[in-house]
């Protein structure tokens, strides 16, 4: 009689945790058309890292309305900021991202389509990314509130991922030093929940300093910045042979001189320096110094630097992961409707590759992912401070890839704004778990101080510099 118990108790127990996320599920879609304004209205500001003005001040006043409190402008960041509600541990943390890319203007149609020629877009799905967040944030504090559970819910805005490194700063200043647990995601063109990592990156402007003559007439007695720059990208170059293979080295002239006949005082090279471990990264970095200090002294010129960015490696844990996995199949994905179906088709005829749209219904299976098999992220930092997990969601065409005119396309449709929802709906539901089993955020952290092991205790690669305000100015 006492197991028959035991067993039906079981049984209610589960069919109370499964009624519970079923109305967290379904509230979350009755406010699915609130939750698309938010997005569509920062997917039409398109405001690129650090200037994300009006993008930042529409995700604190939906926060603000729900009830949180905002700390804004937090290190020394105009658009960042911390929205808090609760109290006690544990304390729970979402990650809120809103900056887009430059260069990338798009109409939501399935054909190229600038609505300003050389204006910014967000072919990363940062509106979706930072709307869903705020959707998950306030979906539990609504549910901490109803059901008088303990424990605070916090909601980063974190500027300028692309490039400017918002949340290293954020590391830096210590904002996440009392988090027990931070929860994220990004817009993606499958579902899924895998425990991976991704590249470590230092980046840096290598400014070259020469003497201007006119080129023709007195050529001897100018000494060009230009030259540097490119004997450095020469040397650079033949670096690659004798670096890691899994290291990416990527640079862009950003200056190079006025006009032909002017021998260039002024040159600029924009560096960044990948690899799966922040420790090459560091070694490599230096490499690429030396061979600019080389690039001057040959060529008679002098050269300084700026770093502008670095972000360690993401550490994966898998322990929050697998209860994110989890959360994710509960929620599943979603299906097309008939004009949707008709918008992907054209996407995917405008790239090749065998990919279906169903995709966007299916959830990828779990394993641990390679090591440094994406891009970056400032995530990274994070992710060796505090047991950290993420996903992705299928707010993409299937094929697509990220920083294209497809990917701001999708995400400014329904495709986009299905697919922020199971992220919404995922991130929600994580959350509450932690808040119920408090042993998971032990366990989590446990994890990450050995993985850490004997790595080198975290120093944000950005040294002392302050966050620069205007890299994309």
């Amino acid at each position: 009689m006492k197991n028959l118990f035991l067993i039906v108790l079981c049984y209610l127990t589960l069919f109370d945790v499964l009624a519970q996320a079923t109305q967290i599920i379904q509230n979350l879609e009755n406010q699915k058309s609130d939750y698309e304004k938010v997005a569509m209205q920062i997917w039409e500001w398109a405001e690129v890292g650090y200037q994300e003005e009006k993008s930042s001040a529409l995700l604190q006043k939906t926060l603000s309305m729900a009830g949180f409190s905002i700390q804004a402008r937090v290190a020394e960041i105009p658009t960042s900021f911390i929205a808090e509600y609760g109290q006690g541990e544990p304390i729970i943390a979402i990650l809120a991202e809103f900056d887009a890319l430059p260069g990338v203007s798009q109409k939501a149609l399935p054909i190229k389509e600038a609505v300003i020629i050389g204006g910014a877009g967000h072919a990363c799905g940062h509106h979706l990314f930072g709307t869903a967040s705020v959707a998950a944030g306030i979906a539990v504090k609504d549910w901490l509130k109803n059901n008088g559970v303990k424990g605070t819910i916090r909601v980063y805005g974190t500027p300028a991922e692309e490039g400017g490194a918002g949340k290293v700063y954020m590391v830096r200043a210590g904002l996440f030093d009392d988090v027990d647990a931070v929860l994220h995601w990004h817009p993606g063109n499958n579902n899924g929940a895998n425990p991976g990592s991704s590249l470590a990156n230092k980046s840096a402007k290598f400014r070259f300093y020469g003497e201007a003559s006119h080129a023709a007439a007195s050529p001897e007695r100018g000494r060009s910045a230009l030259d540097g720059v490119e004997a450095m990208n020469q040397m650079v170059n033949m670096l690659r042979e004798h670096v890691p293979q899994e290291t990416r080295i990527h640079y862009v002239i950003t200056s190079g001189g006025e006009a032909p006949n002017v021998v260039p005082a002024f040159a600029e090279a924009f560096y960044y320096v990948r690899n799966p471990d922040v420790a090459n990264v560091k070694s490599i970095f230096e490499r690429v110094v030396s061979a600019a200090e080389g690039a001057a002294i040959g060529t008679g010129t002098r050269m300084d630097y700026e770093v502008i960015h670095g972000l360690y490696n993401l550490m994966p844990n898998e322990t929050l992961s697998e209860l994110m996995f989890k959360n994710l199949q509960l929620v599943g994905g979603f299906n097309y409707d008939a004009e949707e179906k008709k918008f992907a088709e054209k996407i995917l005829n405008t790239y090749s590759g065998d990919y279906s749209m169903e995709q966007a219904s299916q959830i990828q299976p779990y394993s641990l992912a390679p090591k440094g098999s994406s891009g970056s992220t400032d995530v990274g930092d994070i992710s060796w401070k505090v047991p950290t997990a993420g996903m992705s969601a299928a707010t993409w065409v299937p094929g697509t890839s990220a920083h294209t005119w497809q990917a701001v396309a999708a995400g400014g449709t329904s495709i986009g704004i299905k697919g922020m929802m199971v992220a919404a709906k995922t991130i929600t539901l994580t959350a509450v778990d932690l808040y119920l089993n408090p042993s998971i955020t032990e366990k989590a952290e446990k994890e990450l101080q050995k993985k850490i092991g004997n790595n080198e205790p975290y120093e944000a690669l950005i040294g002392n510099r302050k966050p620069p305000l205007d890299y994309r100015k």
